[in-house]
């Protein structure tokens, strides 16, 4: 069975299925996994043991529920299950983007660290990053030499923040930043948390290319902190999603604009 790493530990894909549907219904009767994943109740209740050790489920009564830290929509729990074939596509078109011989800074959000996988087969690369998720990820590639930002951690972004991050990314030179942001709204982009708005800003001002990667669910919403206007990046890139009027505007305003073919499954036959 394959192993599937949640905040940093081994979860198998049936126990990763029991979250999943946990998180997605937000309270679950043990009965009702019973029926829905075809276990005994000894198999069934020693997944929910499991991954209550791992801090990722509470029993209440007869109900299952996950964590706030699992299910609150800024957690990284949260946001790697939103817009996963948007995210994968806009990594797979920003990493043609990436020359080898490159410095490359990238933050701590679940769209760039969609990069980590093609960005892998780049040799030589260096990437600089306050995610400590996307450490873990590039720090074993042999082709990848990696520095990793300190600083404030911070749980539900799996990032490091504050002074020293924001210190430390000032005596560097970087070739290109990938960030992303929780909102675009008009030509602007925001996110919730105004510490990791700092370390953002931080990797993007010692960058000679700056870009920002935002799926199309984003755009026309609005959070409450200002991250940048979309001028001040060389490069926005987001999917095939997006409105096309609203496409339209940005280019008209002078965006440089990217947008990755999403693949989408085929729609089912229907008879005739």
């Amino acid at each position: 069975m394959n192993a599937v790493l949640v905040e940093g530990q081994a979860l198998s894909g049936r126990r990763r299925g029991i979250l999943d549907y946990v998180t997605e219904q937000g309270a679950v009767p043990v009965s009702d996994l019973l029926k829905r994943f075809s276990l005994s109740r000894a198999s069934i209740n020693r997944d929910l043991l499991a991954l209550s050790a791992q801090g990722l489920i509470r029993r209440i009564g007869t109900n299952i529920t996950a964590l706030p830290s699992v299910s609150a929509p800024g957690s990284v729990m949260y946001r790697t299950r939103q817009a996963v074939a948007e995210k994968r596509a806009i990594a797979r078109l920003a990493a043609f983007m990436v020359s080898p011989g490159d410095t490359v800074a990238l933050d701590d959000s679940t769209t760039v660290r969609a990069m980590a996988e093609s960005l892998s087969a780049i040799s030589p690369l260096t990437v600089v990053t306050n995610s400590l998720g996307l450490a873990t990820r590039l720090g074993p590639s042999e082709t990848v030499t990696l520095i990793g930002l300190g600083g404030h951690y911070t749980p539900t972004f799996e990032a490091f923040a504050g002074m020293i991050c924001e210190e430390s990314v000032m005596s560097m030179r970087i070739d290109l930043a990938f960030v992303s942001a929780a909102a675009i709204h008009d030509l602007t982009a925001y996110h919730q948390v105004e510490e990791i708005i700092r370390a953002k800003r931080a990797l993007l001002a010692v960058a000679d290319c700056r870009v920002l990667l935002a799926d199309s669910r984003k755009f026309g919403i609005s959070a409450m902190n200002r991250l940048s206007t979309l001028s001040e990046f060389d490069v926005v890139v987001t999917d095939d999603g997006i409105d096309p009027v609203c496409a339209e505007q940005l280019r008209d305003a002078g965006v440089s604009l990217k947008i990755a073919p999403v693949s989408r499954p085929d729609p089912p036959l229907m008879p005739g």
